[in-house]
């Protein structure tokens, strides 16, 4: 503007270059450009050596549907006779790309959910637990955000029915639709790109009053709901080194991770409704189906007492259960070589056992299922009833581990032991005489005069004060050695 202000004033090429402090050639392409209509802040186009290959690189990247990379390009291009590098043909298709991508941008109607309508669930990989692989099971409700997550182990129907009763209990009802991937679980073929549900999983939807839906193949987009929920559920609860959470001990510990999560992103505001999720379920709860009294069952396997040792028998194998399902229904099914035990709660539908599949005479027992073993080392605490037994024990330890293991032993006369070892402490001090019951017991001696012969033998091994060097001792030995030196002893003549 500068350029062309001067000229205006002097009409006059070199005058107005040397007002500008530009070449004169410079004004002079700068007015006819003006003079033409055209842009003088737009940068003219260059001739490349790709210019001429720009066809067929649109023809690539419109043939691939913008997926085909740079590289590919530059090959197919080389063997045409493009004779640059690869670095213009990089330039060439992003900029051929960014402009196939304004031109077949997806552009979404915003989906505005209505209460009670739809729950979305998915799969995320959960963190390996003592080198086993879990899945995280992501329920998203769509009006309300709320979220809830449960770890699994195998992601089967009959899995998939206890997370899907589980979830619909926590929430306290049951929405229209739900809206899922197309796993085998769920769709078992496609025909004419029409899904064929699986008849297992609407039996279970019927049960509930839900209807299964799902989502375009190969289109994540359709659920982005329950996708953003497996993303953040993964980024919190699986181990990495961004979030820094230790490894998990046990699947138990991984459980209570996932409980502590659904309450805390449940009472978070969310940034998009701008209240907590579990006030917005509250209010969609009055739109939810009520739920029916037993969850769906016949996909848990086959039903089976729990016996009082909180065992139960499959194949005429013993396994066992956690112990507070003793005396009541469990369901237990074989899936691969594992026994899978479920156990309906007032949660719902949920694993409580999975063992590797035994064979009879081999019972499979877990200590976790069973209360801790009470101590009986108290039953084995002496406890004196006279006043003998008393002064006999107030010597220590060591007194009571001789008392134990010498009646186990089966050693005779130990009253009168046990009171020579009371007279022995007047003499001794009792720290001593404690000391040599304790050698007594390790040792197994319970003998006559076997404690006086280890309280001796304890008392000579004391070590004596050293001799240490003062001004009224020397450490220099005496020279009467040396005395005798070189005298013959008497007899020797030799």
């Amino acid at each position: 503007m500068e350029i062309l202000e001067a000229y205006d004033l002097t009409g006059s090429y070199r005058a107005a270059a040397e007002l500008a402090g530009c070449d004169h050639h410079t004004v002079k392409r700068y007015v006819e450009l003006r003079d033409q209509g055209g842009d003088a802040t737009k940068r003219l186009p260059r001739p490349k050596m790709i210019d001429d290959y720009l066809s067929k690189v649109e023809e690539l990247i419109e043939r691939s549907g913008g997926r085909i990379g740079a590289d590919r390009v530059h090959d197919k291009i080389k063997a045409m006779g493009f004779t640059g590098t690869d670095r213009t043909t990089r330039r060439a298709v992003a900029a051929a790309k960014a402009s196939y991508r304004a031109g077949h941008r997806r552009v979404f109607r915003p989906w505005i959910p209505e209460p009670g309508l739809w729950v979305q669930w998915d799969w995320g990989d959960g963190p390996k637990i003592a080198g086993r692989k879990t899945w995280l099971w992501c329920a998203w409700l769509a009006w309300s955000r709320f979220r809830f997550v449960v770890p699994v182990l195998d992601k089967t129907l009959p899995t998939i029915a206890s997370c899907l009763d589980a979830t619909l209990r926590q929430i306290g009802g049951a929405p229209t639709y739900a809206l899922t991937d197309n796993e085998r679980t769920v769709t078992s073929d496609h025909i004419a790109r029409i899904p064929v549900r699986n008849p297992q999983i609407i039996e279970i939807g019927h049960h509930y009053g839900l209807t299964i839906r799902t989502c375009v193949p190969a289109d994540p987009q359709s659920k982005g709901g329950s996708e953003a929920t497996v993303r953040i559920a993964k980024r919190d609860l699986v181990p990495t080194d961004i979030n820094l959470r230790p490894a998990y001990r046990d699947f138990a510990e991984l459980e209570d991770a996932c409980r502590q999560f659904t309450t805390d992103v449940n009472n978070k505001v969310h940034r998009a409704t701008r209240r907590r999720p579990i006030e917005a379920l509250a209010e969609e709860q009055h739109r939810l189906h009520r739920l029916p009294e037993n969850p769906f069952t016949a996909a848990l396997g086959t039903t089976r007492k729990v016996a009082g040792d909180a065992t139960i028998s499959v194949d005429s194998v013993r396994y066992s259960v956690p112990h507070q399902l003793a005396g009541q229904t469990v369901w237990a099914r074989i899936h691969g070589d594992e026994l899978v035990v479920t156990a309906v709660t007032e949660d719902g539908a949920a694993e409580a056992a999975r063992h590797r599949r035994s064979t009879p005479g081999n019972p499979s027992i877990k200590d976790e299922h069973y209360p801790p073993r009470e101590d009986k080392a108290g039953e084995r605490t002496p406890k004196a009833a006279s006043a003998e037994e008393a002064a006999f024990l107030q010597l220590s330890s060591g007194a009571a581990s001789w008392l134990v293991e010498a009646a186990a032993s089966g050693a005779r006369r130990m009253r009168p032991k046990m009171a020579e070892a009371v007279q022995l402490a007047k003499l001794h001090g009792a720290g001593e005489v404690d000391r040599a019951l304790g050698t007594a017991a390790i040792a197994g001696r319970f003998a006559e005069n076997d404690l006086i012969s280890i309280l001796d033998h304890h008392i000579g091994r004391q070590v004596a004060e050293p001799t240490r060097a003062s001004e009224d001792h020397s450490l220099q030995p005496g020279t009467s050695a040396w005395s005798r030196f070189g005298v013959a002893p008497e007899g020797d003549e030799t």
